[in-house]
């Protein structure tokens, strides 16, 4: 029989003091942290917190880039906002206030595992808790969390990151080549914690192929590793 692995309420007493919010309702912050391969429980899992969560830091990111750097354009804070909602933003904070220590798993070795320092699912706790903040204490409460955990991040670079799959566009563009060329050729895992495989390829039929927890994520380091093979500046 599985053992699901559940932590006594004053437990999460460490992790509200990280998020700068003591909850009212401390149910909110307990689904939050319940992964879906608890399965059956009594709260539910946090994949609809999930949801919400990434609308809500999506909506501060952009305000807080539009007051941080009011001189530039559109497609440099789309650039920035991009990169700040990744899932490896999400797994950077989620790592910095210890979340994995609180994820509720289905018991055995392969949920430890997953609590260390498994990406996917540290992401998208770290999503649903936002959600969590802003249901319980309005978006003051999971604004006042986002501008503290993500400031190293809005101030690391001055000038706004280039993604992968843009610098292999830019790259085929000034040589008058069409567009890479990316496909979906594996994906493996359950739904709530997929691994997709995708390959970038160029008109010359140079190509490369990689792994990720999303279509996006795949994308981005198929483009990364092209670029390295061609190498072109990322």
């Amino acid at each position: 029989m599985t053992r699901r692995t559940v932590k006594p309420a004053d437990d999460l007493s460490a992790l509200e003091s990280a998020l700068g919010h003591r909850f009212a309702d401390r149910s909110l912050l307990q689904l939050a942290l319940t992964h879906a391969s608890a399965g059956a429980s009594r709260l539910g899992d946090n994949q609809r917190l999930e949801f919400l969560g990434d609308r809500v830091l999506s909506l501060i990111v952009a305000e807080l880039l539009y007051q941080r750097f009011p001189g530039e354009e559109e497609g440099a804070l789309a650039r920035r906002h991009a990169a700040l909602v990744r899932q490896e933003a999400l797994t950077e904070v989620a790592r910095a206030i210890a979340l994995g220590s609180h994820l509720r798993f289905a018991g055995g070795e392969a949920a430890g595992k997953r609590r260390e320092g498994g990406a996917g699912a540290l992401a998208d706790a770290c999503e649903a808790l936002i959600a969590a903040l802003y249901l319980d204490g309005g978006l003051a409460a999971a604004r006042a969390f986002v501008a503290r955990a993500w400031e190293g991040m809005i101030t690391a670079d001055p000038t706004p990151p280039r993604d992968a799959k843009t610098a292999l566009q830019e790259w085929a563009q000034a040589r008058g080549e069409p567009l890479p060329r990316y496909a979906i050729v594996g994906r493996e895992g359950p739904d709530h914690e997929p691994l997709f495989t995708v390959t970038a390829t160029l008109k010359d039929g140079r190509q490369a192929k990689a792994s990720g927890a999303n279509k996006r994520a795949a994308e981005q380091a198929a483009a990364a590793v092209l670029l390295e093979q061609i190498g072109a500046p990322q």
